[in-house]
């Protein structure tokens, strides 16, 4: 498994030498889209306007909106992009098989997508003058709340790969993923608190809020009940696509388009 992961991290480099261009647009796309929206706030609210620590949640919403977007979509978009081209077939003739070379694919990009989303945070604090409170232990929510979009995106690629073209749908689901991630359920009181915990990414957000934006301590308790939907999702999206697979080689689906 590791000599799989160096192979797709050396598969992920090269992809990122001959293509600079991509990475270097989406990161000023993404950024200028944040900026331009804080600018024409900042212009409605007057000049005197003081956003206090808002600010530095909205913030950690979006970049972490940035990163939950890769990890849903990646595979998605890969396996449509795959089945295109005809390389497909390929990935499931490997004697490893198609989910552990997803695996594999996705542990050896994590760095990569995580230095790209460190690059965004800091050009929108430098832009916006936004000041975060880095703490170690802002790393555990941070991991339960990939758990839970690696999950989302394993059940996403399920849908990718039996029905090949979701385009739409996917375009669609980057805002159902904004909403879960800007809305600030933990805040909210009974249903509405409930539900922020067993939405996906919902719970991991809230505290990389309470950490990063407002300063106040690291909740065990919070982080329990954010670890548990990170892998449950993370369960049911791997699951999903394992029935997705059986599915489709059962019904001679692999090579269509």
């Amino acid at each position: 498994m590791l000599r799989l992961i160096a192979i797709e991290f050396k598969r992920g480099l090269l992809m990122l030498r001959r293509y600079p261009v991509e990475m270097a647009g989406q990161l000023v796309v993404i950024t200028l889209i944040f900026y331009g929206l804080f600018l024409g706030a900042r212009y409605v609210a007057g000049p005197a306007a003081q956003f206090g620590d808002r600010l530095d949640a909205l913030i950690v919403g979006y970049v972490l909106w940035t990163l939950t977007m890769f990890a849903v979509g990646d595979l998605s978009w890969g396996l449509m992009s795959e089945a295109r081209e005809g390389t497909l077939e390929q990935v499931f003739l490997s004697p490893f098989g198609p989910l552990r070379v997803y695996l594999a694919r996705n542990l050896a990009a994590l760095l990569v997508v995580l230095a790209f989303n460190l690059a965004i945070l800091l050009v929108l604090l430098v832009l916006t003058g936004a000041r975060l409170r880095f703490v170690g232990a802002a790393l555990w929510p941070l991991l339960a709340a990939l758990l839970s979009a690696y999950g989302i995106g394993y059940a996403l690629g399920a849908m990718a790969l039996y029905f090949k073209r979701i385009q739409a749908f996917l375009n669609l689901f980057q805002f159902v993923m904004m909403f879960l991630i800007m809305a600030s359920l933990e805040q909210a009181q009974g249903p509405a608190r409930l539900a922020g915990a067993l939405l996906p990414v919902a719970p991991a957000a809230g505290i990389l809020r309470d950490l990063l934006a407002r300063g106040l301590p690291f909740d065990p308790g919070a982080f329990a009940v954010a670890l548990f939907n990170g892998l449950f999702y993370l369960a049911l999206g791997l699951w999903l696509f394992l029935r997705a697979v059986h599915l489709t080689k059962r019904r001679g689906l692999l090579g269509g388009y």
